[in-house]
């Protein structure tokens, strides 16, 4: 335990460090954590907190996920959650189907690490998402679809990466109504377990005006909600934007005042930013020790397929829409095409796999890659092209996260 606290320690002061260095280097702050941890790897420092499924899921994922929907304007979310839906159900079903089939045909992989693959890489990362968007101090309708469609998008993923190891185990695929049921399940499940947690929240919180006790509450919404539905056996994801949702938006009724709430929202901006830091430096590192140059052809198939799978997923879907009061900019549409990241949620789920499962280790490589791809292209990139559609000021400053 005593080097888990030196590790997060020191991490927190190398994280603590890169952020001063990119704002005056107007550097994206999730590359210079990855490029930190990459340093890391090869320096004489031992860093013993290994990347795994639980530490992204369980502990860090929860905070990001809950910071950002606590800003999330209901009424815009209600507004376009027909759009957002679709491309995170439609969406999702294109850009797997489109990534298996590329690495089959093309990567000569079998089909059960394809599928594996197309399912794990299909939905875009909330963390890496959030941060980047936040960082490029993007605001409006675009963020909102952006940002809540990487996190609505895991319920689809979930379902179809359990298809997938279903499949790969030798069990029976499930069939399309079958696949419907487990999709409204783990969405509507996680729902209901983030409503019901930020209820309780929101009773408990009435009864004080101590804002140390109003932050303490919202934590047990976050990870409490995160932790109920993954129990049940659906989405934590969606649960905990349930939460964060419902107490951003209806927390002042009669649960905080003014002072409650802005120490609330001081708390999980900090609690992002570590979360943050934490899962990008440990990418960096992890991103080192990676034999990429040996499956140096099927990770550049891979990153053209999961580009082109990203393509399915937005403008076929936005094409559908055209005509309604959903309609999508071809600019914005532009943006969400390129501003799916991929990152420690889908390398949470490769490393998941089973341990015999054919094709593992290459898929966990390949998937490391495609995290390198859209966090040194792409998130470099991205302020260029919010800039280039005037969705920033032209000299907007990068800021830590």
């Amino acid at each position: 335990m005593e080097t888990v606290v030196q590790n997060i320690e020191f991490l927190l002061l190398i994280a603590a460090i890169v952020a001063m260095v990119v704002n005056r280097l107007r550097m994206p702050y999730i590359v210079g954590l990855t490029l930190a941890g990459i340093g890391l790897a090869f320096s004489p420092v031992p860093i013993e907190l290994p990347l795994t499924r639980d530490l992204v899921f369980y502990i860090l994922l929860p905070p990001l996920i809950f910071e950002a929907a606590f800003h999330i304007p209901w009424k815009g979310l209600r507004k376009d959650l027909v759009l957002i839906m679709a491309f995170a159900t439609i969406g999702v079903v294109f850009s797997a189907a489109v990534t298996a089939v590329g690495m089959h045909q093309w990567a000569g992989w079998g089909w059960p690490a394809a599928l594996c693959f197309g399912t794990l890489i299909a939905a875009t990362d909330p963390v890496s998402v959030i941060s980047t968007f936040k960082e490029a101090g993007a605001h409006g309708r675009l963020r909102l679809l952006l940002e809540s469609e990487s996190v609505l998008n895991d319920g689809t993923a979930a379902v179809a990466f359990t298809i997938a190891l279903a499949v790969t185990a030798g069990g029976d695929a499930a069939g399309p109504l079958e696949a419907l049921n487990m999709l409204l399940l783990t969405v509507f499940g996680g729902v209901i377990c983030g409503a019901v947690l930020a209820g309780f929240v929101m009773m408990l919180a009435g009864r004080t005006d101590d804002h140390l006790v109003e932050i303490t509450f919202t934590t047990i919404a976050a990870w409490g909600s995160f932790l109920l539905a993954e129990h049940y056996h659906v989405s934590g994801i969606i649960a905990c934007m349930t939460a964060g949702v419902i107490l951003g938006n209806y927390g002042d009724l009669g649960s905080w005042n003014d002072v409650g709430r802005k120490a609330v929202a001081a708390f999980w901006e900090y609690a992002a930013f570590v979360s943050n830091s934490l899962i990008f430096i440990l990418i960096g590192i992890y991103q080192a020790k990676q034999n990429i140059w040996g499956v140096i052809v099927p990770a550049s198939i891979a990153v053209g397929l999961v580009t082109l799978g990203r393509a399915a997923a937005i403008y076929p879907v936005a094409l559908m829409f055209r005509k309604s009061r959903w309609k999508v900019k071809m600019k914005h549409q532009h943006v969400l095409f390129w501003g799916g990241l991929r990152g420690a949620l889908a390398l949470a789920l490769a490393m998941g796999l089973p341990e015999d499962m054919p094709g593992r280790e290459a898929v966990i490589t390949v998937t490391f890659s495609v995290v390198a791809f859209s966090v040194f292209v792409q998130a470099t990139t991205m302020g260029a092209l919010l800039r280039r559609f005037r969705e920033i000021p032209a000299l907007k400053k990068a800021g830590r996260r």
